[in-house]
C-alpha cells in the first residue's frame, strides 16, 4: 500500500483531530510533480547544487551552489515550514503531557486512602500513556513521510538534497522523543506501584509454601495476565487510546516492511515495538476485568 494511502487510512481511522498536523505529503507531492512533472522526464538545466553530502541544509535552498529553479525555491519551503509545523505540534503536546503527568503523580500520592480516586487516576494515566504512545508513532510517521518525500527528490532531479535535510531533522524536537520516551516508562513504572499484579488465591486454601520458608515468586509471564484487584470495581475503564495505538503500531510497520534496503535513513527502531504490543494487551484484560 503507498505511504499515502496508509497514513491517510490511520488518520481518519484513529487521529482525525489530528489531521491538519500530519506532514503535508500530497502537497509536497504536487509541488515536486510541478519541478518534474514525470519521472522520465529531463531535469531542468538550472537544479538545486547539493552533491556533497557532508554540507549541511544551509544548502538546502541552494545559497551554496548554483542557480535554483523558482519551483525547487518553493519546495524547500515548504520542507520548512512543514517541519515547524511538526516541531510546534510535538512541543506543546510535550510541555501539556509533563503538567498533566504531575498533577496525576500530585493527585496519586493523596488519593492513596480513596480507593474511587485511584482509579479515576489510574484510568487518566493510561489515557496519558496510550497518548504518548500515539505521539511517538507520529514522530516516526511523519519522518517517513520526509524520506520519502525527499528520496523522490532525489530520484528525479540528480541532486542529492536528502542527506543534508535529514541530517538536520534529526535534530528537530519532533524526531527527538526523549521526553516522551521518558513519561511512557515513568507511566507504567507508576501504574505497576499502584496496581501491582498479585492475584489472590482462587480458593480459601492457603497453597503450601516451598521447602525452606521463600514464598513463590511469580514469572514475568505470570505477572502479566495477572488483574489487578483494585480494578475489578473499576466500570467503563476504557482506555480512548486502546484501539488507536494499536492501528496506528500495525501501519507503522505495514510502511516499513515496503522498504526492502536499510540504510542511514532508515526509522531508528519501534521503541520496544513487541513491549508496546504486550502493555495494551494487558490493559485490555483490564479493561474487560472492569465491566
Amino acid at each position: 500500500m503507498k505511504f499515502w494511502k496508509s497514513l491517510s487510512i490511520l488518520i481518519e481511522d484513529t487521529l482525525p483531530e489530528w489531521r491538519d498536523k500530519f506532514l503535508s505529503y500530497k502537497d509536497l507531492k504536487k509541488q515536486l510533480k510541478l519541478i518534474y512533472p514525470k519521472d522520465g522526464d529531463k531535469p531542468p538545466s538550472k537544479r538545486l547544487k547539493s552533491e556533497n553530502p557532508s554540507a549541511d541544509c544551509s544548502d538546502c535552498n541552494g545559497s551554496g551552489g548554483g542557480d535554483v529553479t523558482k519551483e525547487v525555491i518553493d519546495f524547500v519551503r515548504i520542507l520548512e515550514d512543514e517541519m515547524e509545523k511538526l516541531n510546534s505540534f510535538i512541543v506543546e503536546k510535550e510541555e501539556d503531557s509533563v503538567i498533566k503527568w504531575k498533577e496525576l503523580q500530585d493527585r496519586a500520592a493523596e488519593a492513596k486512602d480513596s480507593k474511587d480516586e485511584l482509579m479515576r487516576v489510574g484510568g487518566e494515566i493510561v489515557d496519558l500513556h496510550g497518548e504518548m504512545i500515539l505521539l511517538e508513532n507520529y514522530s516516526a510517521l511523519n519522518y517517513t513521510g520526509l524520506v520519502k518525500i525527499l528520496k523522490k527528490y532525489d530520484k528525479r532531479s540528480g541532486a542529492l538534497l536528502r542527506v543534508p535535510f535529514i541530517r538536520k531533522v534529526m535534530q528537530q524536537p519532533f524526531f527527538t522523543t526523549h521526553v516522551l520516551n521518558m513519561l511512557v516508562k515513568e507511566c507504567e513504572a507508576t501504574l505497576d506501584v499502584l496496581f501491582p499484579r498479585n492475584e489472590p488465591p482462587t480458593s480459601s486454601v492457603v497453597p503450601p509454601e516451598p521447602s525452606g520458608g521463600e514464598a513463590t515468586t511469580a514469572t514475568p509471564e505470570e505477572r502479566s495476565f495477572r488483574v489487578p484487584n483494585e480494578l475489578n470495581e473499576i466500570e467503563n475503564m476504557e482506555s480512548m487510546y486502546m484501539k488507536q495505538t494499536l492501528s496506528a503500531l500495525r501501519v507503522l510497520k505495514e510502511i516499513r516492511s515496503g522498504s526492502s534496503t536499510v540504510n542511514m535513513f532508515s526509522l531508528p527502531p519501534l521503541q520496544s515495538h513487541a513491549a508496546l504490543e504486550e502493555d495494551w494487551k494487558k490493559l485490555s484484560v483490564l479493561e474487560q476485568a472492569a465491566k
